[in-house]
């Protein structure tokens, strides 16, 4: 009975990991970009629409683990 409840935890752990390993990415990823667009932006202002797209593009790895939580719990 205590391994039926174990297993039964498993895709709620593996949920977890995904969420917490992709949010880490997303910041660690974010965290460089961001810097490095504020350099650029200090120098050239016509810089700002592709610093504001390089810094978004971070946030589809978050996403990226939300469907790979999903799918890893069943529910889709």
């Amino acid at each position: 009975m205590a391994t039926e409840t174990a297993v039964a935890g498993l895709p709620a752990l593996s949920a977890a990991i995904a969420i917490g390993v992709s949010a880490l990415a997303t910041a660690w990823a974010q965290s460089k970009i961001g810097s490095a667009g504020i350099g650029a932006l200090a120098e050239d202002d016509s810089l700002f629409g592709k610093v504001l797209i390089l810094t978004a593009i971070p946030e589809t790895i978050i996403i990226f683990g939300l469907v790979v939580s999903l799918v890893s719990v069943g529910f889709i």
